[in-house]
């Protein structure tokens, strides 16, 4: 393969979520959130697995953070816990929460690497899921209080906000499907979040530029959603609904100043959206300084009127639209692997939205590493080919992407450390960093030793 290089100042480092990593459940104030109590529902999470411990990243952030450094990353990209700032989502900041995001931000700079925060992974404080959430409208100014809060603690120290990261999966997966917290299941409330969600990313960076801060955005998880037969009208029909439910029903009201019409008479068949008002697609569509992609497989997808639709997670295509089944080498998702998505996906977003910078906040596979006491790199090493041709090929789909003109500005794996992966619980592993979890052993991975040739060269 040719040799490539990636533009001077492109940004290199990994991302990790707090619930999935922090552990700490109940120290230092911290209140709990739907994923403490969903994890706790029979049935919901593999094994019954919960954050309670993880990778108890809160105790070791230290170390942590010096094996980042070793890695040579140059950024790193965390959540910020809620429920530890405001233990019932509103009233008075939570100092000692407040004091680790301090501690970890001053460590990570001491070690030369940036900071870049994402105010919400999904871990919403209880006392508002019991309120309703983010069916709620006040859930979305609540969330602005609680940015402002955090801002007003780092802000003089970390330059990139994030709002949200994947609304599409707090809104379509926790209210539609139910396979995420809250475990609801109706299309209505998938909505109804769905526009909530965006109204807190709009009230939050308001408050966020208000404050003073240099740079603002959001995180989305795009689709690229291809038709199973190219020349077939049903296809196209089926790819631009689903487009819609998938990517256009949030960058739309983010770059292009609203909900598009045919979005719109969609859900209007479920839900009378009286839950959108007047100003708040003004208010979303304030400009961002960058959008965060996250990206892992395509979506095959065709038009039938025998189709299983997506379920819950695409309320109101059952009967009109048939997912294809992932073909080819697949992750331990059983996620496909298809690098050129990337490509098409960040092209079409800097043709369709142009002028916002675009930053790879996420992009890594699971596989079921293991150990090896017969490891060419010692006992004990994990050597991850398959991860290291994943990334690989994903990071040469990003280049060309860059070589067609895409303002792409860096790339954050995912993910740093092996974590607890929401419903699968502890059974996937995603980290280039391998963890113990009895022992809490941390062990770089034969990809974090690739991804640190990478970062060196700043290239393939």
């Amino acid at each position: 393969m040719n040799e490539l290089r990636f533009p001077e100042h492109f940004l290199w480092g990994a991302a990790t979520a707090a619930y999935q990593i922090e552990g700490a459940a109940r120290d230092d104030g911290r209140g709990p959130s739907i994923w403490d109590t969903f994890s706790r529902t029979p049935g919901k999470v593999y094994q019954g697995h919960t954050g309670d411990v993880a990778c108890d990243h809160y105790h070791r952030y230290a170390d942590d953070v010096a094996l980042m450094a070793e890695l040579g990353l140059r950024a790193y990209r965390f959540s910020v816990a809620w429920p530890r700032i405001q233990p019932d989502g509103t009233g008075p900041a939570n100092p000692r929460g407040l004091d680790f995001y301090d501690r970890l931000t001053d460590t990570l700079l001491d070690r030369g690497i940036d900071p870049i925060v994402t105010l919400y992974h999904w871990d919403l404080p209880q006392t508002l899921g019991d309120r309703g959430g983010w069916t709620n409208r006040e859930t979305a100014e609540h969330f602005a209080t609680y940015a402002t809060a955090v801002y007003a603690r780092l802000g003089d120290r970390v330059d990139v906000w994030t709002t949200l990261n994947e609304p599409w999966c707090s809104a379509y997966l926790g209210y539609g499907n139910g396979v995420h917290a809250p475990g609801e299941q109706d299309p209505a409330a998938a909505f109804t979040a769905v526009h909530h969600l965006l109204l807190g990313h709009g009230l939050a960076a308001r408050a966020l530029r208000s404050a003073g801060a240099r740079s603002v955005g959001i995180t989305l998880n795009p689709a690229d959603v291809r038709p199973a037969d190219p020349q077939s009208a049903a296809d196209a029909a089926a790819v631009r609904l689903i487009d819609g439910l998938h990517n256009r029903i949030f960058l739309d009201p983010l770059l292009a100043g609203g909900y598009p019409d045919d979005v719109r008479e969609h859900v209007a068949r479920m839900v009378e959206p009286t839950f959108i008002r007047d100003g708040d697609e003004k208010l979303i569509a304030a400009p961002i300084d960058l959008l965060g992609i996250n990206y892992y497989q395509p979506s095959y997808v065709a038009g039938r009127p025998d189709g299983a639709g997506g379920g819950g997670a695409y309320p109101g295509t059952e009967g009109a639209v048939q997912f294809l089944p992932p073909t080819g080498p697949l992750t331990d998702m059983e996620w496909m692997i298809e690098p050129a998505g990337l490509t098409r996906l960040l092209e079409r977003i800097a043709t369709d939205y142009p002028g916002v910078p675009l930053l790879i906040t996420e992009n890594g596979a699971a596989f079921p590493d293991k150990p090896g006491a017969d490891s060419p790199d010692g006992p004990g090493q994990v050597v991850d080919t398959d991860r290291i041709g994943y990334l690989d090929g994903h990071l040469r789909a990003a280049h060309e992407a860059i070589s067609r003109g895409v303002d792409l500005r860096g790339y954050l794996v995912w993910s740093f450390l092996d974590n607890f992966e929401w419903a699968e619980g502890y059974r996937k592993r995603f980290g280039i960093v391998h963890v113990d979890y009895l022992t809490q052993r941390r062990t770089p991975k034969a990809s974090a030793r690739w991804y640190q040739e990478v970062i060196s060269r700043n290239g393939l």
